[in-house]
């Protein structure tokens, strides 16, 4: 198989390093190599995470080059517009509907962008979700993230019993069904 290629980008604390140990885990159960690669930048004051996932029959190196991403993970809307440009022709955009303002925005130095995903969808393959409102519903919202990884999983090899499967082995013990849920609300959007 030939190296398939994943880019997660997010806000520090939405979940980037959990979602791609999940993706990690499933690819490796699979029987695939597989590289991750966390790139953080200011992670820990809400500044933008990216982190590569590489599987196939021989990966060379965790890092993937602009224009090679099959599909990037977006659980923000920015987020998703500052990195489309790694994606590949045919690469998909997964993007959670979410708009958290970064410092220059906040401080008044810059503006949000508008129309960030309709302008996206004018050269790219995206799906959305308001993953934080799925979230929401089921009583966490902190499970936002595998709601977006359960849209993504849509289009993905794998079965949807081997995605349960491998979150119920990767998430911490006490929160194994409403990850599940959530990724169910994403999976069934």
């Amino acid at each position: 198989m030939v190296t398939k290629n994943i880019m997660i980008v997010g806000v520090g604390g939405q979940g980037t390093l959990l979602t791609s140990r999940i993706l990690g885990g499933i690819m490796t159960d699979a029987g695939y190599e597989v590289k991750l690669s966390e790139v953080h930048g200011m992670a820990q004051r809400g500044g933008s995470v990216v982190t590569y996932v590489r599987y196939g029959d021989k990966v060379a190196e965790p890092i993937v080059e602009e224009g090679q991403v099959d599909v990037l993970i977006a659980f923000e809307r920015l987020e998703a517009l500052r990195y489309a440009h790694f994606l590949k022709k045919d690469g998909v955009i997964i993007a959670n509907d979410q708009r958290i303002d970064p410092m220059p925005v906040v401080m008044g130095a810059q503006e949000y962008p508008k129309d960030i995903l309709e302008n996206l969808q004018k050269k790219h393959k995206i799906y959305s979700i308001d993953a934080m409102a799925k979230a929401k519903e089921l009583g966490n919202s902190r499970v936002f993230n595998n709601v977006v990884l359960g849209m993504a999983a849509k289009h993905m090899q794998f079965s949807k019993e081997e995605w349960l499967k491998i979150i119920e082995k990767t998430v911490p013990p006490k929160t194994i069904e409403i990850n599940k849920q959530a990724f169910l609300a994403g999976y069934e959007n």
